[in-house]
């Protein structure tokens, strides 16, 4: 693995034990291929911060899973951890049934590979990672411990992924939505967006 991890490069692929419909379940990351990916990573089960987004991905995989794109959560406990965490109500501070799989992390090999171990604290930071179809990292974003993720923002940015993939003659200016104007990234032809602001 590179010391300096970044965009454009191919995703770590990895072999892991997951929990997914209360089994486990052997998956590779590049089993994937052909599908986008959004892999995040998450301190600890049966914390604060990490059920909120955990169950909030979960609520909105169907939007995902429309635009051909699967998630995944990874953290540095046992799958056995994650089970029990399932099999927790949320309103116990469980994440109940997940709509997507939860990654065993416990020797910190994947954590470590995707630059998102905190030696010190020995748990992942909040890495997020969207991996297009040929298992290219094109977004990155990692918070410290103590604040969440947004899936409105993960959505948008994967959104303008998609778009700017199928349409290599265009780019997503700030904040772009779906359905909204891109512009050409050409000195001449980008004037016809920049006309409008």
């Amino acid at each position: 693995m590179t010391e300096y991890f970044r965009v454009g490069m191919p995703a770590p692929d990895f072999t892991a034990t997951a929990v997914y419909g209360q089994e486990f379940k052997e998956i590779r990351l590049s089993d994937y291929r052909g599908q986008y990916v959004v892999l995040f990573f998450y301190p600890l089960d049966f914390t604060f911060v990490c059920p909120t987004e955990i169950a909030a991905f979960s609520d909105r995989h169907p939007e995902f899973k429309a635009i051909n794109t699967e998630i995944l959560g990874v953290s540095v406990d046992s799958h056995f951890s994650h089970l029990a965490w399932i099999q927790t109500d949320r309103k116990s501070g469980g994440v109940g049934d997940l709509a997507y799989p939860l990654v065993a992390d416990l020797k910190k090999e994947i954590s470590a590979a995707y630059n998102v171990l905190d030696p010190e604290a020995g748990v992942a930071l909040r890495g997020l990672f969207i991996i297009d179809k040929a298992g290219i990292v094109q977004h990155v974003t990692v918070n410290n411990l103590s604040f969440g993720r947004s899936v409105d923002e993960t959505l948008r940015v994967l959104q303008a992924i998609q778009h700017v993939q199928a349409n290599p003659d265009e780019v997503c200016p700030v904040d772009w939505q779906p359905g909204a104007v891109t512009m050409n990234p050409d000195p001449v032809k980008s004037k016809a967006y920049f006309e409008t602001l």
